[in-house]
């Protein structure tokens, strides 16, 4: 119950100015007012000069800020990255054989859609919550399917130096929860997928896609057999529909989503680009990396250090007697403790993921404030003394 928690003492002084830590919609960046937003363009019809040309900009603008390769297509795409990532599925795979990672929520659903489509051989490469999977049993000659960060397991890849630069096989990557978070190199990759709602924290349902040139030829010179609805057609009589990535979306977007795009990207340029956002995010993981070294009771979820996401930190009580209790038990106890932050107006929605182990997952993107991270800290240690007390436990 709320009112036992507000009862135990030693309740910290100081709460995180910004209460959100929600993995995702992210938190907007520092400063963000929705007064700020221009409006010109709402109820206007996207097809029009002055609208699409915002449309264009905001591509533009993205690939600068990232520091994509010139050669490089960018377009933005219905239905987040999920829109975007099914989208180069449906569309280029089939050719080759697919080798699938997979070690959380959103890598697995990847998986299984992949066997719908009738691929002529699919292996998937499959790792609990915590661990990457062997990476070494990709091949080369194989077509790739992979996230670099898995969102519902803070794990993500260290780097990309598993991946051949010489394959003939196309690597296609969700990095919705890397991309302007962590650098990525993207000789290794030929098709990036994100969405607005995670890093710079914008509104969400719509997805950005990045082709590189192998992409686009794989588009081109290859038709697959099934059939394709309109929103994952990228090209029209064996040609890459180039509208698609200046400006003329698929479908109609949000003129209020796009200028928030707009609004983020001229923060991100504010504060120096895409190296600060780096910046920004290792700060906020090392803040928590230390809080977990120096405290008992909590460890990352990720097995492996060097694969701790730092953007969604995931982490588990390893608390001797919390260990003890059966999965729902546990499930119930992250429920209750998240449950008086929020009460207490010091974190927002920061249970894990529905289908992840139990436990707690911090935003730590760049529009995070290191500072409302540290602040946060000394409440999660008072949340979970209470909720040992409420058992019956001690602290040591």
């Amino acid at each position: 119950m709320i009112e036992k928690a507000i009862g135990f003492p030693g309740k910290p002084r100081e709460r995180p100015r910004d209460p959100r830590f929600s993995s995702g919609p992210c938190k907007k960046y520092p400063g963000w007012e929705i007064a700020h937003l221009n409006t010109d363009n709402l109820g206007r019809s996207h097809r029009a000069k002055i609208p699409k040309q915002r449309l264009t900009s905001a591509i533009e603008r993205s690939h600068q800020l990232l520091n994509l390769p010139d050669d490089w297509r960018l377009g933005i795409v219905p239905a987040s990255d999920t829109g975007a990532f099914e989208m180069a599925m449906w569309s280029m795979l089939g050719e080759r054989p697919v080798d699938a990672l997979v070690w959380d929520s959103f890598s697995n659903d990847w998986a299984n859609d992949l066997g719908m489509l009738d691929l002529p051989q699919l292996n998937v490469y499959k790792a609990d919550y915590g661990d990457l999977p062997d990476l070494s049993q990709t091949r080369s000659g194989h077509d790739l399917v992979f996230v670099y960060n898995g969102t519902t397991s803070g794990v993500r890849v260290p780097d990309l130096d598993w991946i051949a630069t010489d394959r003939t096989g196309l690597t296609l990557c969700d990095a919705t929860s890397a991309v302007y978070a962590m650098p990525i190199d993207f000789s290794r990759i030929d098709v990036l997928t994100w969405s607005w709602q995670k890093v710079l924290g914008s509104e969400g349902a719509h997805g950005m896609l990045a082709l590189g040139p192998r992409a686009v030829e794989r588009l081109e010179s290859y038709t697959p057999s099934r059939p394709l609805p309109k929103i994952f057609r990228l090209t029209k009589n064996q040609k890459l529909i180039e509208g698609i990535f200046s400006g003329a979306t698929i479908n109609t977007p949000s003129m209020l989503a796009l200028e928030d795009l707009h609004a983020a990207l001229d923060w991100a340029e504010s504060i120096g680009g895409i190296e600060t956002l780096w910046q920004r995010t290792r700060a906020n993981f090392d803040c928590i990396d230390q809080w977990v070294k120096r405290t008992p009771w909590i460890d990352w979820l990720a097995s492996d250090p060097a694969s701790a996401s730092p953007t969604s930190m995931c982490l588990r009580i390893v608390d001797a007697d919390f260990v003890r209790l059966s999965v729902e038990q546990q499930q119930q106890g992250i429920n209750q403790i998240s449950g008086w932050l929020e009460q207490e107006d010091c974190a927002l929605d920061i249970g894990n993921y529905r289908s992840a182990p139990p436990g707690f997952r911090l935003w730590g993107g760049a529009t995070v404030e290191t500072s409302d991270l540290a602040a946060l800290t000394p409440w999660l240690d008072w949340a979970f003394a209470a909720y040992k007390h409420d058992l019956g436990g001690t602290i040591t």
